[in-house]
């Protein structure tokens, strides 16, 4: 079992705890007596937080601003909530301990970083989806809990606007200890918004006896939208890079740029990404078992928003066309001899070239609910269709390929958030398609139903996959979100694979010092094909629950207890699971565009509970 402890958490636990309730008065009060009292207390149903009185969203994003549209933007003013606000009633102060000490640790964002971060401007004609999406992109960014922009009508002029943005910060100082046992410990610290000043510093620090050094470490820093070009910039190095094996034993450099298409009205979209690898045996393998290696990566991809300026001028065609370009090169200088010429797909050397163009009208509801426990969500509705071609070589193998990736999202009224998609792609070569791969399925939240206490959603994902004339394509496998979640065996495989997942879960109104609670449960199936000897179509289920609690104002993520169960049995696998993970990221995903890529089949970035 694996035991991960947000160190954060616990800290805040202490502090909070102990300032939940106000100092007693009287001096001579009995100190047990007081601290139970306090401990006792910290159980409350609060009736002042954000996250409690926020009302059930299911709005357009774009609404509140349809009466202000065309109005000129005569100036922008920026203000900011401290922990002590409340983001849905501004007038009332949450003034205890905790606050306090919240806001005295924490460098509030800077205004120019904000300013970094906005795509309207002074002087410009206010265009309603513009707005919103600004809005929207702001919630997104790691170091913001939440954000509204507000329009003020000016006075004696009538056809210019006045835009107040009101956000608040996470508090951005987190940390986690991974305690796998006596004599291995992992440590990580990091900044999230140092200096206020949209910049982020982490730290890994690993310490194991069966390491030589016992002692290796990872470091990595962000800037966020760099001169104001929403360009963020990492650099990182570490000595703790695992290998495919999941043993820290690698050395690695990189630098990565990433500029996200932050709207449909925005016209470029881009990253790069290079780094160097180095195997070191820190772990003392035989020649035999030690796999070393020497490789450099090298990723870059660019695109263009097509008819950007014709789509300003019309509002009523939200229909968007994005053409991207990507090339990429995994070389090695040194590769291990164990791989020989045979297909890899992590030690082959690779390279290819792919287009893509990608149709897509996509416009967001404000939710609540979903993943986070009351803040607002934005959920997309629409479409998004994605079509790559391109070629590539792995090894002495060059073949073109193409693919597609099409999604359909839906919101009814009821606030019932649906996801329909379809991937596909194939190689081809002599007249023959290889490597066939084909994925179809979907998911669905249910409305959320409210009771006095607690709040309740339904999830619901079902998927079908397979393969055909596999040549360097990974076997289908179920270790993932596309088959059982927490199922550790990586053992499994096959050409075939429909699964289903479905998890009924609560937000309850009682906080524990400030802590909300989200208690679950789930059931999983996965029906695979087999290409070995002794799986094949065999039906492997889970079932399980447990609980997630979150504090909103904290930048970590979610922390989460989970059990599991597998009634099948299957060598070399424990059938109980028991996961106690924190810093979990839950965000519907909310992305425009990619970069161009091969279809994944044995993994899932879109709206799933990892």
């Amino acid at each position: 079992m694996k035991n991960t402890v947000s160190l954060l958490p616990i800290l805040f636990l202490l502090l909070l705890s102990a300032g939940r309730i106000q100092a007693q008065d009287s001096a001579k009060q009995n100190l047990l007596n007081n601290i139970f009292q306090k401990i006792v207390n910290s159980i409350t149903v609060d009736k002042i937080d954000s996250t409690i009185k926020a009302t059930v969203l299911n709005n357009k994003s774009e609404l509140p601003y349809a009466k202000f549209e065309g109005k000129v933007i005569r100036r922008i003013v920026l203000r900011q909530l401290g922990f002590e606000k409340v983001f849905t009633d501004t007038a009332k102060t949450i003034n205890y301990y905790g606050t306090r000490i919240l806001n005295s640790l924490h460098t509030d964002t800077r205004e120019w970083v904000i300013r970094d971060n906005l795509f309207v401007k002074s002087g410009t004609v206010l265009n309603r989806y513009v707005l919103a999406d600004n809005e929207r992109y702001l919630r997104s960014l790691e170091f913001i809990q939440d954000a509204r922009i507000i329009p003020r009508s000016v006075k004696g002029s009538p056809d210019s606007v006045d835009l107040e943005i009101i956000t608040k910060d996470f508090f951005s100082i987190t940390g986690s200890a991974d305690v796998g046992s006596a004599t291995r410990q992992k440590l990580y610290i990091a900044e999230s918004n140092l200096a206020g000043a949209g910049q982020k510093l982490e730290l890994y620090a690993l310490i194991d006896q069966a390491r030589s050094p016992t002692f290796g470490y990872e470091m990595r820093y962000t800037k966020n939208s760099l001169f104001h070009t929403f360009i963020n910039a990492s650099i990182g190095y570490s000595k703790i890079k695992p290998d495919r094996f999941g043993e820290e034993s690698v050395n690695s450099f990189y630098v990565q740029l990433d500029r996200p298409l932050v709207s449909p009205y925005s016209r470029i979209a881009g990253g790069f990404y290079t780094g160097i690898n180095q195997s070191k045996n820190k772990y003392n393998r035989s020649d035999s078992l030690f796999f070393d290696f020497n490789n450099t990566v090298v990723d870059a991809w660019g695109g263009v928003n097509i008819g950007v300026n014709q789509l300003l001028e019309n509002n009523q065609d939200r229909s968007r066309t994005f053409a991207a370009l990507r090339y990429f090169q995994n070389g090695f200088a040194r590769k291990p001899y164990q791989i020989g010429e045979r297909f890899d797909p992590v030690y082959n050397e690779l390279q290819g070239m792919l287009g893509e163009v990608t149709f897509f009208r996509q416009d967001f509801v404000q939710s609540n609910y979903i993943y986070g426990f009351g803040t607002t969500e934005d959920v997309p509705y629409g479409y998004n269709v994605a079509v790559t071609a391109g070629w590539s070589k792995q090894l002495y193998l060059e073949r073109p390929y193409f693919g597609v990736n099409a999604n359909r999202y839906t919101v009814t009224k009821k606030g019932e958030f649906f996801h329909a998609f379809l991937r596909a792609g194939v190689f081809h070569r002599e007249g023959k398609l290889e490597d066939v791969s084909i994925l179809v399925g979907g998911s669905i939240y249910s409305k959320l139903f409210l009771f006095d206490n607690w709040k309740f959603r339904q999830y619901l994902k079902v998927s079908f996959s397979k393969l055909s004339n596999t040549i360097t394509n990974e076997s289908l496998r179920i270790n993932n979100a596309l088959g059982l979640r927490y199922f550790a065996n990586d053992s499994i495989s096959g050409r075939q694979r429909m699964s289903a997942y479905a998890e009924s879960f609560m937000f309850l109104k009682t906080k524990i010092i400030g802590f909300q609670l989200a208690p679950f449960a789930f059931v999983d199936g996965s029906l695979l094909t087999g290409n070995t000897r002794f799986f094949q179509s065999d039906f492997f289920t889970g079932v399980g629950g447990g609980i997630r609690t979150r504090n909103e104002n904290l930048v970590f993520g979610t922390i989460e207890l989970r059990f599991a169960y597998f009634p099948r049995k299957v060598p070399d696998l424990n059938p109980f699971k028991v996961s106690f993970v924190s810093n979990l990221r839950f965000r519907y995903n909310s992305n425009y565009v990619k970069r161009p890529d091969f279809i994944q089949i044995n993994s899932d970035d879109t709206n799933s509970f990892y």
